[in-house]
C-alpha cells in the first residue's frame, strides 16, 4: 500500500510538542484549518500538564481523507520545539520505528522515552532559522515542517496564515518565510523518512472546523436558550466563552456567577420566567447542583445542564478526559428524581444533542444533564457542514384567565400547561415542597403519590424517536457504548468486519429514562455484549445489568482516562470476545 493510500484511509497523525508559550496550539489550530482548505478531515486534541495554563503541551492531530473521530493507535510525525517536561506525554504520543522525531539539536537530545522506540529523528534548526528571519517564530517553522512531512499544500498554509495572524504585515510575511522554510525541511525529511503522506482533494469543499463545547455553545442556541449562568471551570469554560459572545446577537445574556451553586439557581429562575435557559459545567460543579437540580424536578422548570466531563474524582485530572460522572447524573439528586439525561456521541453531534436537549427540557418541562467529556469538548474537528434542525419547540403555557387553572394537573402525558410569570389569572406557587395539583404545598400520601407518577410518567413516555441512540451492523455480537468511547469504538468494529468479523454498535444517546423496548428491539438476536466506558467502575455496564433484559454472555471493558481508547487495542478486546 502506497503514502497516498494510506492516507486516505486512516490517515496520518501528527504531535506538535513544546513548553507553554512555544505556540503549539496555535500551529497545530492552523495546521488542522490548513488540513480543512485542503479539502481533508481532521481533528486536534489538547493535552497539557496537571497545571492546566502553562509548562508542557502537546497538540496531536489526525487528518485524513475520510471523517476521523478519535486519535489512531500510533503517532507518524513528532515535532518537538523543545524538550522541558514533554516526556510526560510518552504514553500519549506512541511512538515505533516507523514514526519520525523532527527536533532541534541546540534544544538538546530526544528523551530516553522516545528514543528508545526507534523512531527515526531528523533536526531542523528551529532557533538557527527563527535568527535567520528576523520576526518569525519558531512555532510557525513547525507548522511549515508538519504540513510539508504530511503532504499538505503550501498555499493552504499561507492562506491560514494569512487569515488567522493579526499582525503587522512585517510579522505576517516573517510568519510565511518561517512556514515556507518548515515546508521544505518538512518535504525532505518525510522523503527520507518515508512518512505515509495525505492525498489533497482537487476541488476541495467547505466544511466546519469547531470544538465540541464550540459545537455545545451552538446548539444551545439553535435550540432556543436565550438565557446562561456559569462559574467557569475545566474543561467546560469554552461553552460559555462561545455563549458570551453569540447570545447578544439573538437577543439573549450570559452572567457569570461567583459560583456553581448561584448559576443554577438563577438558571431555574430565567426559566421560571420563560427564557429557556442553560448552565455548563464539569463534575465537581455538577456535584455542587444537585440541590438545586432537585428543585427543577419537584417544581417541574425546564434547564439543560451540559457536563464536560473530566479525569475524577474531586479536582483529579481536569484537563484530560473520563467517562466517570455516569452515576452522578443518572443517580445524584435526594429523592425520586426523574430527569433525562443524553450523551453526544460525536463532536458534530454536541451541537444536535445539546439543541434536542432543549427540546426536550422544554416540553418535558423538566431538567436534562447533557454528559459530554474534556476530548469532544476541547478537540478541534475538522466536520461536514450539520444538518439543520427544527424540533418546533414549544413550552406548553395556559391562556390568560384559564378557569380551574392547575399547575399541576396530573394529565396523561404527565405534562401540565406552566403559566409564565405575571399572565393574568393563572397564578401559581412553585418551591421545593411537595405539593398538590394547584401548586399549594402539600405533605399528603395522595398527593405525593400523583406528582411522583407524574412527574415519573412524562420521563418515561417522552417522544425519544431514532434519537435514543445510533445503531450499525448487525450479528449476535453487540457492542454498547456511549460519548466519545464510540469513534475508537467504531473504528475498531470496522478493522473487525474488514477481517470477516461482524457485531453491532449502540451508542447510547438517551442514558436515562430507561427506555425497554427500544432496548428489547436493538438487541434481538444478540447472544454476546460488551460494554465499553471510559471509566474504573464500570458503570454503565453495571446500570445496563440494573434495568435491562441482557444476554446472558456480557462482558465490561471499562477503562479509565486519562489516555482515550485506541482502535488497535478495541479490536484486540473484540476480536478475543466475538471469536
Amino acid at each position: 500500500m502506497g503514502n497516498g493510500e494510506m492516507g486516505a484511509g486512516r490517515g496520518v497523525s501528527v504531535a506538535l510538542t513544546g513548553s507553554g508559550g512555544a505556540g503549539v496550539m496555535t500551529a497545530g489550530t492552523l495546521l488542522l484549518e490548513a488540513a480543512a482548505r485542503a479539502g481533508l478531515y481532521g481533528l486536534m486534541v489538547r493535552t497539557s500538564g496537571p497545571q492546566i495554563r502553562g509548562g508542557e503541551a502537546a497538540a496531536l492531530l489526525r487528518v485524513a481523507a475520510t471523517e476521523v473521530s478519535g486519535l489512531d493507535d500510533r503517532c507518524d510525525l513528532l515535532i518537538a520545539l523543545d524538550w522541558q517536561n514533554v516526556h510526560r506525554f510518552s504514553d500519549e504520543i506512541p511512538l515505533d520505528a516507523s514514526s519520525c522525531v523532527i527536533s532541534d539539536a541546540a534544544a538538546g537530545e530526544v528523551p530516553e522515552a522516545f528514543a528508545r522506540t526507534g523512531a527515526s529523528v531528523f533536526d531542523v534548526g528551529f532557533k538557527a532559522i527563527t535568527k535567520a528571519i528576523p520576526g518569525s517564530w519558531p512555532n510557525m517553522i513547525a507548522l511549515g515542517v508538519a504540513a510539508g512531512a504530511i503532504g499538505i499544500p503550501l498555499a493552504a498554509v499561507e492562506l491560514v496564515i494569512d487569515r488567522s495572524l493579526k499582525r503587522g504585515r512585517d510579522r505576517l510575511a516573517a510568519s510565511v518565510a518561517a512556514a515556507r522554510e518548515g515546508h521544505a525541511a518538512g518535504a525532505s525529511a518525510a522523503a527520507a523518512a518515508g512518512i505515509r503522506q495525505v492525498v489533497p482533494a482537487e476541488s476541495p469543499p467547505r466544511r466546519w472546523m469547531l470544538s465540541g463545547n464550540e459545537a455545545t455553545g451552538f446548539g444551545a442556541v439553535r435550540g432556543g436558550v436565550r438565557f446562561v449562568a456559569a462559574y467557569p471551570i475545566t474543561p467546560a469554560t469554552e461553552v460559555l466563552e462561545w455563549l458570551a459572545s453569540a447570545l447578544p446577537d439573538v437577543g439573549g445574556a450570559l452572567v457569570q456567577a461567583e459560583d456553581e451553586l448561584a448559576s443554577i439557581n438563577m438558571i431555574i429562575g430565567a426559566s421560571f420566567g420563560g427564557a429557556p435557559s442553560l448552565t455548563a459545567t464539569a463534575g465537581p460543579g455538577l456535584a455542587l447542583m444537585t440541590e438545586a437540580l432537585g428543585l427543577a424536578v419537584i417544581a417541574e422548570i425546564p434547564i439543560v445542564v451540559v457536563d464536560v466531563m473530566r479525569g475524577g474524582p474531586s479536582t483529579g485530572i481536569p484537563a484530560k478526559s473520563e467517562q466517570s460522572d455516569l452515576n452522578l447524573a443518572l443517580w445524584g439528586l435526594p429523592g425520586d428524581a426523574p430527569r433525562v439525561v443524553l450523551a453526544p456521541n460525536s463532536i458534530a453531534d454536541c451541537l444536535a444533542t445539546t439543541q434536542w436537549a432543549v427540546h426536550l427540557a422544554e416540553t418535558l418541562q423538566t431538567p436534562v444533564i447533557v454528559l459530554s467529556d474534556q476530548f469532544f469538548g476541547q478537540t478541534q474537528a475538522v466536520i461536514d457542514r450539520p444538518p439543520e434542525l427544527d424540533y418546533q419547540t414549544e413550552r406548553l403555557i395556559p391562556g390568560a384567565n384559564e378557569a380551574g387553572y392547575r399547575r399541576y394537573a396530573d394529565t396523561p402525558s404527565g405534562v401540565s400547561p406552566m403559566a409564565l410569570p405575571g399572565t393574568r389569572g393563572v397564578a401559581y406557587i412553585a418551591e421545593s415542597l411537595e405539593h398538590n395539583e394547584r401548586g399549594i404545598p402539600s405533605s399528603g400520601a395522595a398527593d405525593h403519590h400523583r406528582q411522583l407518577e407524574k412527574r415519573a410518567r412524562k420521563i418515561a413516555q417522552g417522544d425519544y424517536s431514532a434519537n435514543w441512540a445510533d445503531l450499525e451492523g448487525e450479528g449476535s455480537c453487540a457492542v454498547i457504548t456511549f460519548g466519545s468511547a464510540t469513534g475508537p469504538v467504531r473504528e475498531a468494529l470496522a478493522r473487525l468486519r474488514d477481517q470477516g468479523g461482524s457485531a453491532r454498535l449502540i451508542s447510547l444517546r438517551v442514558l436515562a429514562p430507561i427506555l425497554p423496548e427500544q432496548f428489547a428491539a436493538a438487541l434481538a438476536g444478540v447472544q454476546r455484549l460488551i460494554v465499553v466506558e471510559q471509566n474504573h467502575g464500570g458503570q454503565l455496564y453495571r446500570y445496563l445489568r440494573a434495568h435491562y433484559d441482557l444476554p446472558a454472555e456480557v462482558r465490561s471493558h471499562a477503562l479509565p482516562g486519562p489516555l482515550p481508547f485506541r482502535p488497535a487495542e478495541l479490536l484486540a478486546v473484540f476480536e478475543s470476545w466475538s471469536s
